[in-house]
């Protein structure tokens, strides 16, 4: 009879399990949310790994004169806020969030433009998460993000809460994919009632730093904030933002040299495979750690290339500094040296310098001849041009 009764509660045991985790499909519901646990033995090789990586990337930046630093973090920043929308399909025009970021931290750059009123805002956001890393996040800071983010109220042509969590009016916050009828649910986020204890408990969380390790704390605060998912928009993009946030405090420093962001742009589907995943799971996150730990591994060996061609930037203008360049030509080398997308003719020289054929062809020229610039070797139709950026030295 004993033996009856201790199988029946084993199998109502099993039977109560089973029925938590199809009430509890996302990692919110379960009832230990969000006390989040890992594999220790797993996760701190990597974290000692990336640990490693920063030191020597900051000994090295020291080294490296202010210009050159400054010239790192403005193309790192320009990176992480291009990629960052890039990710949630929002594209930005990169001459304006470089020259946004370069004007609101007060660098003296020639051929700035002026920037639409919602990058100023998106490289407000990203400014005061980097250059404040070493203040409390409020709510009210939050809301001051989001309202940075929409200007105007709108996302798209559709009206959103700005500056404020969202509301149940609008039923559940769903990541939805797949065509109309035949929309697949990818991830549904707290109901709105809960937002406010829910964000209370994070931000209490983030502030006191309780996480082993900085870094740990940026991908923790990351996943967090996403899954509790409190706007109508822009979630993603102010994960993002919290996450650098706390890397900015893992390197001890405003100064950014390499983006976690852009690296995340290059493996977006992992990104948000890892994350359904992971918000489907447990509250074992070890999974999304050691994916977060080795992406941002990868970010900072992205960064010896990104340094590479910053150096040869510097070293060009030493060289030529008293070489007679007009600011059509310094605008096109300058984007040469940044990453041009496609090959350089001189009807994209006048589309991009606002000049004539005529005229872009004689800076072409004039450049050719002060060897600046050569024709590439590749045949075709048009003729197409590229920089002599190894042969600048000679």
């Amino acid at each position: 009879m004993r033996r009856i009764c201790w199988e029946m509660r084993r199998i109502m045991r099993i039977f109560t399990a089973q029925m938590r985790r199809i009430d509890a499909p996302y990692i919110h519901q379960r009832p230990t949310w969000p006390n989040f646990t890992w594999d220790h033995e797993k996760v701190l090789p990597f974290v000692s790994q990336v640990r490693h990586k920063q030191g020597k990337l900051k000994g090295y930046m020291e080294f490296l004169g202010f210009t050159l630093r400054n010239e790192t973090t403005l193309h790192t920043l320009s990176l992480d806020v291009l990629k960052s929308t890039e990710i949630e399909g929002v594209f930005l025009n990169p001459e304006q969030v470089r020259s946004s970021i370069a004007r609101q931290l007060g660098m003296d750059i020639a051929g700035l433009v002026k920037a639409d009123r919602h990058i100023d805002g998106v490289v407000e956001m990203m400014l005061d998460a980097t250059q404040r890393y070493n203040q409390p996040l409020s709510k009210d800071r939050l809301f001051d993000w989001h309202a940075a983010l929409f200007p105007t109220g709108r996302s798209g042509m559709h009206k959103i809460t700005v500056g404020h969590w969202r509301t149940h009016e609008k039923g559940p916050m769903q990541v939805v994919s797949g065509a109309m009828g035949k929309e697949r649910v990818h991830f549904e986020a707290p109901e709105a009632k809960r937002l406010e204890k829910e964000m209370k408990l994070f931000l209490k969380w983030f502030n006191s730093k309780r996480a082993p390790d900085e870094v740990l704390r940026s991908a923790i605060a990351h996943l967090w904030f996403v899954t509790i998912h409190p706007f109508d928009d822009g979630n993603g993009r102010m994960a993002r933002a919290i996450a650098d946030m706390a890397l900015a405090a893992a390197d001890g420093s405003s100064q950014r040299f390499y983006s976690m962001s852009a690296q995340i742009r290059v493996e977006r589907k992992g990104y948000y495979d890892i994350l359904e995943k992971v918000q489907k799971g447990d509250l074992d996150i070890t999974l999304w750690l050691l994916w977060y730990l080795n992406c941002l591994n990868r970010a900072l060996d992205v960064t010896d290339h990104l340094l590479n061609r910053v150096l040869e930037k510097t070293r060009f203008w030493d060289k030529h500094l008293n070489t007679t360049i007009n600011e059509r030509q310094r605008l096109m080398i300058n984007k040469l040296f940044d990453g041009f997308e496609g090959k350089l003719s001189s009807s994209k020289w006048a589309k991009i310098a606002k000049c004539s054929a005529d005229t872009a062809l004689r800076d072409i020229q004039d450049l050719i001849v002060k060897r600046i610039l050569k024709k590439e070797n590749a045949g075709g139709r048009s003729t197409n041009y590229e920089l002599r950026k190894r042969n600048h030295n000679k």
